[in-house]
């Protein structure tokens, strides 16, 4: 099975009107243009201090004349202005302003801008969260042909946020953009064939739109694609092509990726072992809070695979991972504190961590719980219990987002 589902989104559409590259006269001719106060040319300059086209880039000095612009009406420069107050270039980081921008041009019929707003709704970035709202701009900008507020709306059916889940209109969606080479459409109509998301599993239908995806460059796709090949789903399992499409999508930053390529440099599957190349991958997935890869560096430093044997760096790992809520960590964290290894001992956190792991099902962390009552007054596990029981994840897991690419 595919381990998880990731989706990455990137939040707004970029501003993507590029200016036209001009001479030296044109360019004096454009600056003209613009300090006589026409739209269009205020837009286009704004657009080249943003780019460093003819000049040096200077975010500043793009808002300045993109504001000229939004301030006479023109819908693309009240759209860019949006994202310019959205990601803090130029202007200070407002999302209620940047949603007031967005929705001036929205309400013109700009589908990137109905699409923005959608996303603010979505988010709850300036206002509170909204999913009819959200869904309701979507569909404005789908209306419009806008591709990827098609694709968000087949995922909120696909999920059931904010609407009933409904896989069958999420392939609506889905569907004609996969066709028409929309990669992430693509990567999510393979993964409802991969999961079974109300429809019959068929892994030929999701290696179909896996290849499709990843051939542009999807990198869950190519993430989903090694899963398959390393497991033999529908494909003759194949360590070496597995490790292959890790790489791929590892190298775009997906974290599940890194780890899970990490993991073939560290048994040596389908590519030769190489424990500092494990190490390596695991430490680019652990900074993107990947908790199985910080699970595994405490491994590797206890073991000294890769690295020096340090105990207080494989605690301090395996804390990172258990504070996420890893098992594995919590169990191996409370190994370590019932033997002062790397931490000062303590069986109170050594119970703590233990009772949390076999709270989850590890059998192993039971086994070791029973053994420490004996070792504790009764009030030492009273309190442990309680410190358990209080116990929190660190960080709370981000809800599924649609994907945008």
């Amino acid at each position: 099975m595919v381990r998880r589902r990731l989706l990455l989104l990137v939040f707004l559409t970029t501003i993507c009107v590029a200016a036209v590259s001009v001479g030296a006269d044109a360019q004096q001719d454009l600056r003209a243009k613009a300090e006589q106060g026409f739209a269009l040319s205020q837009f286009d300059l704004g657009m080249k201090y943003y780019n460093g086209e003819g000049v040096a880039q200077d975010f500043a000095e793009a808002a300045t004349w993109i504001r000229k612009a939004a301030e006479q009406g023109n819908a693309e420069a009240q759209n860019a202005l949006g994202i310019l107050y959205v990601s803090g270039k130029g202007v200070p980081n407002d999302y209620t302003e940047g949603m007031r921008w967005f929705r001036k041009a929205a309400e013109q019929n700009l589908a990137s801008a109905q699409y923005n707003l959608g996303q603010m709704f979505y988010e709850g970035q300036g206002i509170p969260p909204d999913l009819a709202e959200a869904y309701r701009w979507y569909e404005k900008a789908a209306a419009l042909g806008y591709a990827d507020a098609a694709n968000n709306l087949g995922y909120m059916h696909e999920k059931g946020i904010g609407v009933p889940q409904d896989a069958t209109k999420a392939i609506i969606y889905y569907l004609p953009l996969a066709e028409q080479g929309h990669r992430a459409a693509q990567s999510n109509l393979g993964f409802m064939y991969m999961a079974g998301e109300g429809i019959p599993v068929d892994t030929e239908e999701a290696l179909r739109w896996f290849r499709l995806a990843a051939a542009q460059g999807e990198p869950l796709s190519q993430y989903n694609l090694g899963n398959m090949y390393l497991q033999g789903l529908g494909v003759a399992q194949d360590f070496s092509t597995a490790s292959q499409w890790y790489r791929k999508a590892a190298e775009q930053g997906l974290a599940s990726a890194q780890f899970n390529l990490g993991n073939m440099y560290w048994k040596g599957d389908g590519v030769r072992q190489d424990h500092v190349e494990a190490m390596a991958w695991f430490l680019k997935a652990a900074a993107q809070g990947e908790a199985n890869a910080q699970n595994n560096i405490g491994v590797m430093y206890g073991r000294g695979d890769g690295v020096s044997k340090d105990n207080v760096e494989a605690a301090r790992w395996h804390r990172l991972a258990a504070e996420q809520g890893d098992a594995i960590a919590q169990y191996s964290l409370g190994l370590m504190c019932a033997r002062g290894e790397g931490v000062p001992q303590s069986y109170i956190d050594s119970y703590k961590w233990l009772y949390l792991s076999a709270s989850q099902g590890n059998e192993l962390a039971q086994k070791a719980l029973e053994a420490l009552p004996g070792l504790m007054t009764p009030e030492m596990v009273a309190e442990a219990q309680g410190i358990a029981r209080s116990w929190r994840p660190s960080a709370e897991k981000p809800k599924p987002l649609p994907e945008k690419r």
